[in-house]
Order: C-alpha cells, then sequence, then structure tokens
C-alpha cells in the first residue's frame, strides 16, 4: 500500500504540477547551426548527416559500479531517436568518454568533447565533484551539460540542466518520512566529497527544525572500503537503534552493508536510508545484505505507469533479462529525449536557443510526468522504498503528483530565501525572492 503525501508537506516541498505531461509539439525549422551558442564556429551540428552529442561517465575506478549502466540508458536513447528520424533530420552519433572516477580527468574530457569532438550537447557525470569539475569548462566556453543525478543543490548554473532530484524532492521528504515511521536520532553516512557533507548540512539543519536530532556523523573517502570504524561509531551513538542516512557513493556501499549485518544492525532497529543505493547497486552488492532497507528516489523499476513497463521491457529486450533499470539511468535516458524536444522546439542546435526552448518540455517519462522549469530542474514525483527479497523495490510512499524543484535549500539560512530563473536575465541563478 503507497501512503500519499498530505497536502501541507506537499506545500512545503513545492506545488504539484498536476496536469497531464505530453510531449510538447516539436518545431521543425532552419538548418545553419553551432555548437558553442549563437556565435560560435560551425560544428558536426552544422552540416552533414550526424550530429555528435558527448557521453561523458565513468567506465573505470570506484564509481564505475554506478556510472556504466547510464551509458546504456544513452545508447538506447540515441538508438530510438535514431530510429524515428534522429533530431532535425540528423542521426545522433555519440562520442563516449571515461571519466574514470576522477574529477581533473573528468574536466579533461568535457574539453576535448567541446573543442576537438566539437559535440552538441554533453550528457555525463554522477558525482558533484566531477560536476563541479567540469563547470568551469562549460561556463567559459558557454556549452550545454545534462547531468542526471540527484545531487545536494545550492547552485543553478545556466549552462546545465538537471534531471535528477534537488534536495526538497529527495532528502528532504525522506528525512520526514524517517521522522514519522522510524525515529528520531539520526547517524549521518557519507563519502567525503561535497554532495554528502552539503546534504548533510541541509540534514543537520531540517532535524533542528523538526525535532530530530543528529547523533553522529563520519565520512570515508570516495572508494574506500574501511566501514568497521564507521560501524563502532554507530553502535556508540545508537545503543539502541536509531536511523542511519547514508549518503556513501561507490564500492563503499558494498562494504558498508554486508559489515553493518555482519554487525548485527540490521534494518528493524537500524533502518538505513540511502540517496546512491538504486536496483543496480542492490544487484551488484547482493539484495541478501540490503532486504529491508530503505531509499529516496523519483523512480524505482516497479513503478506502474505504462511508459515504466515499456520501458523497461525494452531495455531488458537489449541488454538482457538479468538488467535492472534505476533512477540515475531514467533520467539520463529521459535527459536526451528532453534535448531532442528542445533542439526541434528551437528549429536549431544553437545552444542559446536551445536553452530557451527547453524551459517548459515536458514528458510522459517512466516515472511519471516531467517538466522542465526556468531553474533548470525537473518537477519530479517524489518516492520511498524498500528492498525487496528479488532486488526490486516495495514502494512504501510517494507524493500524489511532481514537486517543483528547489535549487536554493530552504532550511540552511545563508541560502533561505533564494530562487533562480534563467527565463528572466533579471533573476538568473541566485535571486532573494
Amino acid at each position: 500500500m503507497v501512503t500519499r503525501f498530505n497536502r501541507r508537506k506537499f506545500l512545503v516541498y513545492g506545488s504539484a504540477t498536476l496536469g497531464t505531461s505530453m510531449l510538447l509539439k516539436a518545431c521543425g525549422g532552419g538548418t545553419t547551426t553551432t555548437g558553442t551558442g549563437s556565435t560560435g564556429t560551425e560544428t558536426a551540428a552544422g552540416g552533414g548527416e550526424t550530429v555528435k552529442v558527448g557521453i561523458l561517465r565513468s567506465l573505470s575506478g570506484t564509481m564505475a559500479i554506478s556510472e556504466t549502466t547510464l551509458v546504456d540508458a544513452d545508447k538506447m536513447a540515441i538508438e530510438e531517436i535514431n530510429a524515428a528520424g534522429g533530431v532535425l533530420g540528423k542521426q545522433i552519433e555519440p562520442v563516449v568518454e571515461d571519466g574514470a572516477s576522477d574529477w581533473p580527468t573528468f574536466a579533461e574530457k568535457a574539453e576535448k568533447l567541446i573543442d576537438q569532438d566539437q559535440v552538441a550537447v554533453v550528457f555525463g557525470c554522477w558525482t558533484s565533484a566531477s560536476r563541479k569539475a567540469v563547470l568551469p569548462v562549460f561556463e567559459a566556453k558557454d556549452h550545454m551539460l545534462w547531468y542526471p543525478v540527484q545531487y545536494e543543490g545550492q547552485v543553478c548554473s545556466k549552462n546545465i540542466f538537471y534531471t535528477g532530484a534537488a534536495p526538497n524532492q529527495q532528502i528532504e521528504p525522506a528525512v520526514d518520512w524517517l521522522l514519522e515511521n522510524k525515529g528520531t536520532k539520526f547517524f549521518l553516512v557519507g563519502s567525503d566529497y561535497v554532495f554528502p557533507r552539503t546534504a548533510n548540512t541541509i540534514i543537520k539543519e531540517q532535524l533542528k527544525a523538526s525535532g530530530g536530532e543528529t547523533v553522529g556523523e563520519d565520512y570515508l573517502p570516495l572508494g574506500n572500503t574501511e566501514v568497521t570504524p564507521i560501524i563502532t561509531k554507530i553502535r556508540a551513538a545508537l545503543p539502541d537503534g536509531g536511523v542511519i542516512f547514508n549518503s556513501l557513493n561507490g564500492d563503499s556501499n558494498v562494504a558498508f552493508f554486508k559489515q553493518l549485518q555482519g554487525a548485527g544492525l540490521t534494518p528493524d532497529k537500524y533502518p538505513v536510508m540511502s540517496v546512491s543505493v538504486a536496483e543496480e547497486e542492490v544487484r551488484q552488492i547482493g539484495p541478501e545484505f540490503l532486504v529491508g532497507q530503505l531509499a529516496s528516489w523519483n523512480y524505482f523499476q516497479t513503478v506502474d505507469t505504462p511508459e515504466n513497463k515499456k520501458w523497461v521491457a525494452d531495455f531488458k529486450a537489449k541488454y538482457g533479462d538479468d538488467r535492472v533499470t534505476n533512477d540515475p539511468m531514467e533520467a539520463a535516458y529521459i535527459a536526451i529525449y528532453l534535448w531532442k524536444q528542445a533542439v526541434e522546439a528551437a528549429g536549431t542546435f544553437d545552444l542559446a536557443e536551445v536553452r530557451k526552448a527547453a524551459y517548459g518540455q515536458s514528458m510522459a517519462a517512466p516515472e511519471g510526468p516531467v517538466t522542465m522549469n526556468p531553474n533548470h530542474h525537473l518537477s519530479k514525483t517524489v518516492r520511498i522504498g524498500e528492498v525487496m527479497d528479488d532486488g526490486m523495490f516495495k514502494i512504501l510512499w510517494a507524493t500524489d503528483g511532481p514537486v517543483d524543484p528547489v535549487p536554493w535549500n530552504q532550511f540552511v539560512p545563508e541560502t533561505k530565501g533564494f530562487s533562480c530563473d534563467w527565463s528572466d536575465p533579471n533573476k538568473g541563478g541566485k535571486f532573494k525572492l
């Protein structure tokens, strides 16, 4: 039974976009295109039968456990679009680069994709560290990145479109659900980089405002598997049980959940809410180590929509029946379709025109209806799931509809009252409401 979001909390997280989301009618048109904005030089998008797009993911290193599947989703979307006629009559040609779980490498590869390969757009990154590493490249060259993973917010760039969740679409609802259903004492565990640390800053402020308590906080370097000290601290801080909020990423999760179970910290007394563990990570860690544990996302493979049933069936038909889908994969998949719609609405690959045309683009995604806002984030439904024996998530709770994104956090004093609107040059990336 799915428990629905009550109206008071719904208004806290953002207004619902309740109308049915249909694919916007695309506009045909111009053939003179550029890859670096209205004054840029002509690129592969400007002539010939193909348009190059960059795919920038970690295919090696600690984040490969999560990111390699996104490339499968990227390629599937591209193949579907090409089979249907491409974009503005051009076939999409993906140029795939490996960021290798190394942030300087991500920046180097982003520069290569823009300058040497002359791609029309880049779809890439997972960690906020990689996104922040490439951001100066995209801003200096006034280029465009579509980023598919939930993140910590506290930024709103003209050059990035975010198709994953903002904190008010994942972290904040998860905290309130835990307070109502699992307990008030929280131990925060995360990888030692910007997303977990900023997410935990938000959580601590939210707990203060909501009557909860942070009893401990600890971090591991990304890729580190020495989790025993953290588990010892959890047991000391929560001797009678309590909530563990987990923002570990990559291979660290494998060691964490196996040793957590081995130490007897089971979900009945020590429920773990994860924000970076989805179906693919469950598959690789082993469902037997995660049954009963929780995750907050916008999409699960078990979402009951016609679009999702078709997408899952098509994905398995292409890649194998043992494969799974997950939230970042779905967000990566729909990013390519939303970009296509924006290009066709603009009638050009010109980045400035595509950016303007992206605002308001909607689609009936596998997760449900989504709409791109002028703050470069999607309105999305929020869900909480529990891992079952088969590695899938039973959906315990969901909002009544899409929640509008809030990039600048309203619990953190320094950003309370700020918003973002790139459709208005007088507002831009950060303005006071």
